[in-house]
């Protein structure tokens, strides 16, 4: 369907050039860096949260180099409660090794990206697109569902990305490199603020009249339903009771401060444990802790 696919593309194209936010690392003058770093501040974290954390960060540590220089502790301190601290990890190690072995300039392939710490596909695709405008198909949770709607008829995508859906995709990318870089931000920008998860847009929508799942009158998801994630009493909120314990700490903290922020003992032992496994805390002396 050559021709249904260039009308798609260009009432994205059009609406983007229209609506899109102006969002600072989308400027021209953000650096590679700079993209990397929203990147993974983004998985998982709304835009409104992510925007003070990263205005700060780069403020700070304008450069890989500026943060391989510092502690990985500082990173996980000025992540604060983005949420997911194990990606302040990743970022920081990701700045060693672009300090290492790329003298501290961020790659530009593809390749190269994905093999940096606490890169994937997706971020690896995101950043060779936005940052150095090359030409790959980005398939984040929002370009998944938009394609997924209008092309599939269905609500949204599966939990992993298929073959079909990738080569559905790249049929779509366009050929020239810096309208695919465009058209990558572009339908992720349809999927964050109009064809949204839950009450989409649709009256609002570039490519409504294009939809086969609103043409389909809006057919509800088929199979067992998501779980949502719960977060009061659980293990996450509890690792990040302690995490925030020694973050708002300017020193190491003792096991009894632990206990007063959270009075479970058994569920804080074993998420006291969990954390110094996965390396946000390290334990300094008998009972006393302090980020890495």
């Amino acid at each position: 369907m050559p021709d249904d696919d260039e009308e798609l593309r260009e009432r994205v194209l059009a609406w983007y050039a229209e609506h899109a936010r102006d969002l600072p690392w989308r400027h021209p003058t953000a650096s590679p860096w700079a993209v990397l770093v929203s990147e993974l501040m983004l998985q998982q974290t709304p835009v409104a949260r992510v925007l003070p954390v990263y205005e700060r960060w780069l403020e700070r540590w304008p450069t890989p180099a500026a943060l391989a220089d510092a502690a990985p502790g500082d990173a996980v301190r000025a992540w604060g409660r983005l949420g997911y601290p194990r990606r302040a990890l990743r970022l920081h190690a990701a700045a060693v090794e672009i300090v290492e072995r790329y003298d501290g300039r961020v790659p530009g392939r593809y390749e190269d990206l994905l093999s940096l710490p606490g890169v994937g596909d997706y971020t690896a695709a995101a950043v060779a697109s936005f940052a150095f405008r090359g030409r790959h198909v980005v398939l984040d949770t929002n370009v998944r569902r938009v394609l997924a709607r209008v092309r599939a008829g269905v609500p949204a995508p599966g939990t992993a990305v298929t073959r079909a859906e990738r080569a559905a995709a790249t049929a779509l990318l366009p050929e020239d490199a810096e309208t695919a870089a465009t058209w990558a931000v572009a339908t992720m920008e349809v999927g964050a603020v109009v064809c949204r998860a839950t009450a989409p847009r649709c009256e609002d929508c570039p490519v409504a009249a294009l939809c086969r799942w609103r043409a389909a009158g809006y057919p509800a998801p088929t199979g067992p339903a998501r779980r949502t994630q719960a977060w009061h009493g659980t293990d996450r909120q509890c690792r990040g009771r302690l995490l925030a314990a020694l973050r708002d700490s300017p020193g190491p903290v003792h096991r009894s401060v632990l206990a007063g922020a959270w009075p479970a003992a058994e569920q804080r032992e074993r998420c006291l444990g969990s954390l110094v496994a996965d390396g946000l805390l390290v334990p300094v002396a008998d009972d006393v802790y302090a980020l890495p």
